[in-house]
């Protein structure tokens, strides 16, 4: 332990360090000295870039950086308030829940359009992203205005969203992406942060890597021909005499640049500490699929996706297209204002005519980007496009309650009104294949037999992402899967799928298992030497594989501490060294989880399972009674809660937990099965059966309702009500 006096010392240097650190930075920003070296040849691409939201992702907090209101303004939602103002040159906040207020200086400011967040520096090296934002659109466009980052709830102290959660750090969740050369620096063992940056914003750098040879090289021989990561691709588009839009002409394009765009623009998982442009993004990320509820049934977007998980579905992506075909590559706007930037490639004689989008040249509805980009607002300012680029399809949205541009729109108007609207000026809309059907029923939690599963995997017409995605998800079938067929995708040329086949080895055999995935272990690609580790924890791998396991392990635990500021990182390590039978450490990384991140309920669940397996029942109730007074509204720990006072003869208790679960995630169907199957265990089956009657209607995928209130039925010799679960059988 520091004594005092070196604590005192430590937190003086800490001072001085951070003043002349942010001294420095803001002197780069104003003088230039950090793109000396590339503005010397590239002085034009340096003023594009200063154009970009890239040049303002995080400076300092000063008068030319800030653009909010802090004149006296006081703002509040809830319980919650806060005030801005000037203390000199600093702006200031108070900040303030029922009767607890403190102060803060903002420290940086965090993007500046359409919204500028700001961070303060709670302590441990920690810089926590404030709760209220400022609207920059102008004021015509309701900005110019303070506001809540979560505008319809009430973010309360011990909710996981709230402001000084590690949800809304900056440290774990923000950085790597708004400054260059980025390294968290997170201590596992004192929970802090010492995180350092080349560049405070995102630079050339972030795209180029780090240039200093060849600036040193370009300097001493002026005709030094340099590097550019970002791959030059001989061709162009060109239209066709008798086709509509334009195809590439020239050597097959070289995309993967993108993997520097993808970095930042996808929700993933890290898995090393800061990004290296150089490197491939699955050598870096393990990217999230098209799962629910991130997406909507039909690969929309819904939660913050970003663009990843949306352009890899769509034809453009198939085609070709890259992001610098619509985005200049230093300003990062789009290369041409309204339909011309689709005009690019899409015959305007075809496509921008009334005939096309029946719609006045001057409306909403002849703008391309309104019925194939529409937008989603995130942080309560930001109206982002979905990049999927998909048709307007009403009947889906009959279908799956997913959104469609016509009814967006048309708020007035419902989905009937839009297929027909449509079929008037296009004919019958063409049918989905089945396999694009049957895998939006798989989104949409409805029951697909294994064939129809498969069928979706092997359809080659079908998008990767989307052929991954229902890959992954055969891990949570109850059948099955057959090594041989899965072999296949284990070793297919596209990296995508070889992850999704490892985690879809789930449900193979351990044995089986062991020999599919032993090879993977070498895989060039680290997201799928990682997965491949991480399946075979626990198991017998062969002599000649073991310093394989070894290495991609060692990989595995990094990235686990990458994350572990965060309760699912310590989750993650800790049912990882539970497999390895090291219930001790396990039981640590639980206990650290719920220290660090005391409203996630996981934490909770899985330590007290942990202690249920060795048959300490005292110590599983306290763990579950502790996250319940934390998280009351979990339904996960309410559902555990309920199964633990069956196993101790408490039924009647049990019975209101999962009532309780149920009320709280009532899209979970098991919540509901098995509060009925615990009404039916009190003897109370006439009030299941009645109970699961009203239910089921709530639930898309309700045939494990269905048979157990056949199987209810049978045992009250009801036939009226056997009829009633028999007509929804098929």
């Amino acid at each position: 332990m520091l004594k005092p006096i070196w604590v005192v010392q430590f937190i003086i240097w800490v001072f001085i360090t951070q003043f002349i650190t942010n001294y420095l930075f803001a002197a780069e920003i104003d003088n230039k000295n950090f793109y000396q070296d590339c503005i010397g040849c590239h002085e034009s691409q340096y003023k594009h870039w200063q154009n970009s939201d890239h040049a303002k992702s995080m400076a300092v907090a000063t008068e030319s950086s800030v653009v909010a209101d802090f004149n006296n303004q006081s703002v509040s939602h809830f319980g919650q308030r806060a005030k801005f103002y000037r203390d000199g040159t600093r702006f200031m906040v108070d900040i303030s829940y029922d009767d607890k207020s403190v102060t803060y200086a903002v420290k940086y400011t965090f993007g500046f359009y359409p919204l500028q967040q700001y961070l303060v520096d709670v302590g441990s090296g920690k810089l926590q992203v404030l709760p209220f934002s400022w609207d920059s659109k102008p004021a015509d466009q309701d900005g110019q205005r303070w506001y809540h980052n979560y505008s319809d709830e009430e973010i309360r102290p011990e909710d996981r969203l709230h402001w000084r959660q590690p949800l809304q750090n900056w440290n774990g969740m923000c950085a790597d992406c708004h400054s260059d050369g980025l390294e968290r620096n997170y201590s596992t063992e004192n929970n802090t942060f010492n995180t350092k940056w080349d560049n405070i914003n995102v630079g050339c750098q972030s795209c180029h890597g780090d240039n200093k040879e060849h600036s040193q090289k370009s300097t001493a021989n002026k005709s030094f021909s340099g590097i550019n990561p970002l791959t030059i691709n001989n061709g162009h588009w060109q239209f066709s005499k008798d086709l509509p839009t334009a195809s590439w002409h020239g050597t097959k394009p070289d995309n993967e640049f993108m993997d520097i765009c993808f970095s930042c623009h996808s929700l993933r998982s890290p898995l090393t500490d800061g990004i290296n442009p150089e490197k491939k993004f699955l050598d870096q990320f393990r990217p999230q699929l098209l799962l629910n509820p991130l997406y909507y049934p039909d690969g929309q977007i819904k939660e913050e996706v970003y663009v990843y998980g949306s352009f890899l579905q769509s034809k453009m992506y198939g085609a070709g297209v890259n992001c610098l075909n619509c985005h200049d590559k230093h300003t990062m706007k789009i290369k041409i204002e309204g339909n011309g930037l689709c005009l690019q490639c899409h015959k305007a004689d075809v496509f921008d005519k009334v005939t096309h989008h029946n719609h006045p040249g001057s409306n909403q509805g002849a703008q391309c980007i309104n019925c194939h980009m529409p937008t989603t607002r995130y942080m309560g300012a930001d109206d982002r496009h979905d990049h999927s680029f998909k048709i307007p399809r009403p009947e889906l949205s009959m279908q799956f309650s997913t959104p469609n541009a016509c009814t967006s729109c048309h708020q007035d108007k419902s989905n009937i009104w839009a297929r027909e609207t449509l079929s008037k000026w296009n004919g019958k809309a063409k049918p989905i294949s089945k396999t694009r059907s049957d895998f939006m029923k798989l989104q949409a939690g409805i029951y697909i037999n294994r064939a129809k599963h498969i069928a979706i995997v092997e359809d080659s017409n079908i998008d990767v992402i989307t052929r991954a995605t229902a890959l992954d998800l055969l891990r949570y079938t109850q059948e099955p899967v057959k090594g041989k067929w899965l072999a296949k995708y284990l070793s297919d040329e596209v990296d995508l799928i070889r992850l999704a086949a490892v985690t879809a080895s789930e449900s193979v055999n351990t044995e089986q298992r062991v020999e599919l995935l032993s090879p993977l272990l070498n895989d060039p690609i680290k997201a799928i030497r990682i997965a491949a580790a991480e399946s075979l924890v626990a198991t017998q791998t062969a002599e000649t594989d073991i310093n394989s396991f070894k290495q991609a392990f060692s990989e595995l635990l990094i990235a686990n501490e990458v994350s572990s500021w965060r309760g699912e990182g310590r989750l993650n390590q800790g049912m990882i060294e539970l497999r390895n039978n090291e219930s001790g450490k396990a039981e640590a990384s639980f206990k650290k989880a719920i220290e660090i991140d005391p409203y996630f309920d996981s934490s909770y669940v899985n330590l007290a399972d942990l202690y249920r397996v060795f048959q300490k029942t005292d110590a599983a109730e306290e763990v579950y009674v502790q996250g319940l007074k934390k998280i009351p509204k979990s339904a996960v720990i309410r559902y555990s809660y309920g199964l633990h006072l069956v196993r101790t003869k408490q039924l009647d208790l049990a019975v209101n937990e999962f009532k309780l679960a149920m009320k709280y995630a009532p899209e979970v169907v098991q919540y509901a099965y098995t509060y009925v199957l615990a009404l039916d265990g009190q003897g109370n089956t006439r009030l299941a059966v009645e109970k699961l009657q009203v239910l089921i209607s709530n639930y898309q995928d309700y045939s494990q309702l269905v048979e157990l209130g056949l199987s209810l039925s049978q045992k009250l010799q009801d036939r009226t009500s056997y009829d009633f679960f028999a007509r929804r059988r098929n």
